[in-house]
């Protein structure tokens, strides 16, 4: 599928409401993202990130928008607390199984789950823009907001992985929630 597709995709997803799918989390208890309390969820989709001592994908560099997995969850670790500060709630998601993601996120000492879409149920329930290497099907670099389990927005591309979540906090500040 092309960018252009992707983008009129991603650009359709906004108004749509989150599935109701439970998914496992490196917090060792499943997650509905349709379910959340908090006004505001920010889920930040991405391919994979690198296991360490194993070789990347075929090709992977030259996938566009395939790198720069871990630098994202740490840009997302260090400015969780200005998110929590907006009343948002984060969590990552990829199709890495959750033994992976757990280690993934202790390592990178991430302060909120990740979440994993094994399955790709969270995924095709939303016809979320995928790609295929090495005979697994990933999910494409996107983020999306929701509030009350409608997406918002969805930034995609993600051309620099390492300011999406400052890309996030400019997007909050310039749709800030009104009293209530």
């Amino acid at each position: 599928m092309n960018r252009a597709l992707n983008e009129d995709l991603c650009a359709r997803l906004v108004g749509k409401l989150l599935p109701l799918v439970r998914l496992p989390s490196t917090a060792g208890d499943t997650v509905d993202l349709a379910g959340r309390g908090a006004n505001r969820i920010v889920i930040y989709c991405y391919p994979r990130t690198s296991e360490p001592g194993k070789p990347a994908p075929t090709d992977w560099d030259l996938i566009p928008g395939a790198r720069g997995c871990t630098p994202q969850s740490c840009a997302f670790r260090d400015h969780h607390q200005e998110l929590r500060n907006l009343g948002v709630e984060v969590f990552g998601l990829s199709t890495q199984s959750s033994a992976y993601q757990s280690e993934m996120a202790t390592r990178l000492h991430l302060p909120f789950p990740v979440l994993s879409d094994r399955g790709l149920d969270f995924a095709d329930a939303l016809g979320l823009p995928t790609f295929t290497v090495d005979g697994e099907r990933l999910i494409r670099r996107l983020t999306l907001i929701a509030r009350d389990r409608r997406i918002e927005t969805v930034l995609y591309p993600v051309p620099r992985p390492e300011e999406n979540a400052e890309d996030v906090l400019a997007w909050l500040r310039a749709h800030p929630i009104g009293p209530a």
